[in-house]
């Protein structure tokens, strides 16, 4: 039963009106997502043109993801209280103020300052598009139309190493910045046309300030310790230690508080429904095998074959490519069958990927090597997206804005632990040789993505549970009227 009434809904039409509504949300997303990996590979060139040390400009990647995990949590309240296609909109205008800014930095500390409004705005732009996408297309058909903005957001980081690599090459660094200007131009005129202008709620509650500063505080403090946990080569790292712990206590501050608030930042009440709670789990997980990836094989081409930046950069290509290609089909496989069977099999279609890197090493060919990695962005599409899809079809549309941001958060704390276990990892086995440091990590990342495979399955049977319920609840209404 539950079965066909999925195949029902993934046949439905689908207007122009929404596609083209998800497309503008697709570009302002790609622009947002791309300045999150474009940046990295022109980090040493600015600190020469800007006198300053490579410490120091760390912090223009840093600066922005710090500002990105700060405005996430305030996401939802501010859709609520503003209507999220104007703050949709708004953020846009934001970031690429901000990116004009960058452009025209004539010191690091400008820099870092400008980065910092992008990254504010980058963390409202994913969840709002999320938001404004869920009320405008409902539940039955949300796989297809969100699966369009997944393609943006896996598609931007994986493209930026490649695209940073040829400005630098070809130009100079303050067109890593000056590339979003008339690109942000754009989707602002596109977003005054297409992107609905909502109202507000009519009663959004007050801000929660103490939420807000423990939230605000503790998802960049616990991603800011983690990231540089695997710079620094350890959690007991001078620096690396006390911001962790001091995001973790903030974090668990806020969930004390959000049980006894009677409108915390973030509602989390929405983890008593079961689909919603395997979603945000098994989303958490894939955030962590996706962002490992993009942290293992730029290395892996690096220190293992050799490669250069932008050749690095080109050879990751097929990664993002393989997941821009089978997006479409995740989403319409979500709307059919749910997102926690279309996830099991995607993980475990990236376990295959993965395996070869376990037992081979650095001794696969070059052209392997790139079939796999095109497989996997594939595996990924299928195994990444379904989960957070999932989540939102769990809510009702009035909880998208609070559903979109924890899942946002959940996605990029699992990602930034993820990526400094499997980069502390990395760095202690590497005085065994490179060939055998891979093995060794790749082996542990087959495990940890089998552990998201249990997530997955936690999640097909909520989901099927909650269909049984739903076929009941319309048995029951049809009964009654007649």
């Amino acid at each position: 039963m539950t079965t066909r009434l999925h195949a029902a809904s993934a046949t439905e039409a689908i207007p122009w009106r929404v596609w083209r509504l998800a497309l503008v949300i697709a570009f302002g997303a790609f622009i947002s997502q791309l300045d999150t990996s474009i940046v990295s590979v022109g980090l040493d060139t600015i600190a020469g043109d800007l006198d300053a040390g490579l410490g120091d400009a760390q912090w223009v990647a840093n600066a922005y993801l710090i500002a990105l995990g700060v405005s996430l949590p305030a996401s939802g309240w501010l859709g609520r209280r503003f209507g999220v296609g104007r703050m949709w909109m708004v953020a846009l205008g934001g970031f690429t103020v901000a990116s004009a800014l960058c452009a025209f930095a004539v010191g690091i500390w400008w820099l870092v300052a400008a980065r910092v409004l992008q990254g504010l705005s980058a963390g409202v732009l994913v969840p709002a598009g999320q938001t404004v996408l869920g009320q405008a297309v409902g539940p039955q058909r949300l796989g297809r139309v969100m699966a369009t903005l997944g393609i943006a957001v896996t598609l931007g980081p994986a493209l930026g190493p490649a695209l940073g690599g040829l400005i630098v090459h070809a130009g100079s660094w303050p067109w890593l910045f000056l590339v979003n200007v008339p690109l942000g131009g754009l989707g602002i005129w596109l977003a005054r046309r297409y992107v609905p202008h909502d109202r507000p709620v009519d009663r959004p509650g007050r801000l929660d300030w103490p939420g807000l500063l423990l939230v605000g505080a503790g998802v960049p403090l616990l991603i800011y310790g983690l990231t540089r946990s695997g710079e620094a080569g350890g959690v007991t790292a001078p620096g690396v230690l006390l911001p962790a712990l001091a995001g973790l206590l903030s974090i668990a501050g806020f969930v004390w508080h959000a049980r006894r608030a009677a409108h915390p930042i973030l509602d989390l009440r929405l983890f008593a429904r079961p689909a919603y709670a395997a979603a945000t789990v098994t989303a958490a997980f894939a955030g962590a095998v996706m962002y490992s990836a993009t942290l293992l094989f730029p290395l892996y081409f690096q220190l293992g074959h050799g490669t250069g930046v932008l050749e690095t950069g080109l050879a990751l290509i097929p990664l993002g490519l393989g997941t821009a290609l089978l997006l479409p089909v995740s989403g319409r496989l979500v709307d059919r069958y749910g997102g926690g069977v279309v996830s099991c099999y995607g993980i475990l279609a990236a376990v295959a990927t993965t395996v070869p890197f376990a037992l081979a090493g650095t001794d696969l060919a070059e052209t392997l090597v790139l079939v796999l990695l095109l497989l996997r962005g594939m595996a990924l599409a299928v195994a990444v997206v379904p989960a957070g899809i999932s989540a939102y079809k769990a809510v009702d549309p009035e909880q998208l804005p609070d559903a979109t941001t924890q899942v946002n958060i959940l996605q990029r704390v699992g990602g930034a632990l993820g990526g400094a276990v499997f980069t502390v990892m990395l760095a202690h086995a590497l005085p065994r040789g490179a060939d055998a440091a891979f093995r060794t990590t790749f082996a542990w990342l087959t495990v940890v993505s089998m552990l998201g495979l249990v997530g997955a399955a936690w999640l097909a049977l909520a989901e099927r549970r909650l269909g049984v319920e739903q076929v009941r609840h319309r048995a029951n209404g049809q009964g009654r009227s007649t």
